[in-house]
């Protein structure tokens, strides 16, 4: 069963709606059985990502209202050190886009969409704050500030997908902008100590496409309780093959299983399209990378 839903204007869900979201999340597998329910539960357990977008601009105020549900996402003492870019004109989304192909293949939603964000980890304004009176930003030399704004752009951008979703918007999130990181950097006029960590697609769902939630494992495999269970997490995954199998044929995917695409993002380089760099391009950047 395909199923579209809205979170814009949600109401508690019956039970049968519960049982139907719950199945579609972790198909056969264990299932929570003590969920708390409530709209925001509810709006969260209907993501999914979105892939066939309408032109439509975006409604007035949208792009302002999900960057305030950025901004009020937790981040690292306070230091506000992501930022995000909109994207709206066509050729430079097009540009952009470009940067995610191999072979051919790409990120066409991206060209469809009224707006692409790319979300920044930034150093630079704290950087630039640092250095104006001659100091020497050394922490900002470290791994740690790396991730840290990392880590901070991530949360924004949650916050915002959430946000999204809630005015009856899609989003999908494109790591592929770490392909070529420097060439997105070039696009859209980044400063040193900056970097595009992902960008994420927004726009109204194509009503016409199908929208298919995709299963998760079940829970045993991602927590733990007190202490890290190494062979219940890994004896967890062999329900979710049949899971992610049978959303594979629904959809008409080629066959293929999860521990297929594990191991094959691990072990070829193909994978990494481009991403193998992106050292080079931090520390052209700035970061030193300690």
């Amino acid at each position: 069963m395909f199923v579209i839903m809205n979170s814009r204007n949600s109401s508690m869900p019956s039970t049968e709606q519960r049982d139907e979201l719950l199945a579609l999340r972790y198909g056969p597998q264990d299932k929570p059985e003590n969920i708390i329910w409530n709209d925001t539960i509810t709006a969260l357990l209907r993501h999914r990502s979105v892939r066939f977008y309408r032109p439509d601009p975006l409604p007035d105020g949208a792009l302002e209202t999900i960057v305030a549900a950025a901004q009020a996402a937790s981040n690292s003492s306070n230091l506000h050190q992501w930022s995000v870019v909109a994207v709206t004109d066509p050729a430079l989304k097009a540009r952009i886009a470009e940067t995610s192909r191999a072979n051919g293949v790409g990120n066409p939603y991206i060209e469809q969409a009224p707006v692409f964000l790319l979300w920044g980890a930034d150093l630079s304004r704290n950087n630039a704050i640092a250095g104006a009176d001659g100091d020497h930003a050394i922490v900002h030399e470290y791994l740690d500030s790396l991730v840290m704004s990392t880590i901070d752009a991530s949360l924004a951008s949650q916050n915002a997908a959430i946000a999204a979703e809630s005015l009856g918007l899609g989003i999908c999130y494109i790591g592929a902008m770490r392909n070529d990181a420097r060439a997105v950097a070039e696009l859209i006029g980044l400063p040193k100590f900056s970097f595009v960590t992902f960008g994420m697609v927004v726009g109204y769902p194509d009503a016409d496409a199908a929208y298919r939630i995709r299963p998760r494992p079940a829970q045993e495999v991602v927590l733990h309780r007190n202490r890290y269970d190494v062979n219940r997490s890994r004896e967890g995954l062999e329900p979710y093959e049949e899971a992610m199998s049978a959303f594979r044929a629904e959809l008409g995917m080629t066959p293929k299983t999860w521990k297929e695409s594990a191991r094959s993002s691990a072990t070829e380089m193909a994978y990494m399209d481009g991403r193998e760099n992106l050292r080079a391009t931090l520390e052209d950047a700035g970061f030193m990378l300690r």
